[in-house]
């Protein structure tokens, strides 16, 4: 059976570990190839393995985001080694919550340059290598925060918000090259870090002001990914942001 992605080239942005991860592994098992990239390489290559073992082909690279010059030479590398690039997922995040009086500045800066600049310059890359390709998918990570409003996480509301506004933005201005940009933007999702980061008592109240009864799992944000990512199940779909959280945006609204 022909897979879904079969012959096209896919680059994720922080898919060492966590949701980049299981998009990554999402978009391989549905013949995508795959270019990983994350602060180190070498974070990486254990999935590079699993995906070859799989029967795909990925490859890793380092890059801090934030660098756009990097993040372009990347973009390169990557483009150079697989083919082209059809597929782009700015997935990478640092986050600190912080209530207001305690946000400084190494902080803020290390939020918004990976938040935002890597956005910027993970779109401004993508567009590149899309116009030679003549068409292209880019699927931005935000977040329900950017609906919300959340105690100590004015930053990271704030970026998230950014992000939706942003994905906007470019899906009009790059439609023009036939360059989807749409965004999914999930509620918390039970990855080993949010685990290790809320304690008991936080993660039910979570649990249980979410209306399906559960929290979200990465499969969940994987399976949104991918069909913003298929051109032939979301062709027609651009500027979108998908809300992935089940129901609490509308039930806390």
């Amino acid at each position: 059976m022909t897979k879904s992605l079969e012959g096209r080239v896919a680059l994720v942005t922080g898919a060492s570990r966590g949701l980049g991860r299981d998009i990554a592994l999402k978009l391989a098992g549905n013949g995508a190839s795959i270019a990983l990239l994350d602060r180190k390489a070498h974070w990486a290559e254990d999935l590079v393995q699993q995906i070859a073992a799989d029967g795909g082909k990925a490859i890793a690279l380092g890059c801090d985001v934030s660098d756009g010059a990097a993040l372009h030479d990347a973009f390169d590398t990557a483009a150079a080694e697989l083919g082209g690039i059809d597929i782009v997922v700015n997935n990478a995040m640092w986050t600190k919550y912080s209530p207001i009086e305690g946000i400084d500045a190494e902080s803020l800066d290390k939020m918004l340059g990976v938040g935002i600049a890597g956005i910027i310059w993970g779109t401004q890359a993508a567009a590149k290598h899309m116009r030679a390709r003549g068409s292209g998918s880019i699927v931005n990570i935000a977040s329900v925060s950017a609906h919300m409003g959340l105690p100590n996480a004015m930053v990271y509301c704030g970026i998230k918000a950014a992000v939706e506004g942003m994905t906007r933005s470019s899906a009009i201005e790059l439609a023009p090259s036939a360059i989807r940009v749409n965004a999914v933007a999930p509620s918390t999702v039970a990855t080993e870090g949010v685990r290790a980061m809320l304690d008991d008592a936080t993660f039910e109240a979570r649990v249980a002001s979410t209306p399906l009864g559960r929290l979200g799992e990465t499969s969940d944000i994987a399976e949104a990914v991918l069909f913003f990512a298929d051109s032939d199940r979301s062709g027609f779909v651009t500027g979108q942001s998908l809300l992935v959280d089940g129901g609490i945006s509308i039930a806390l609204r």
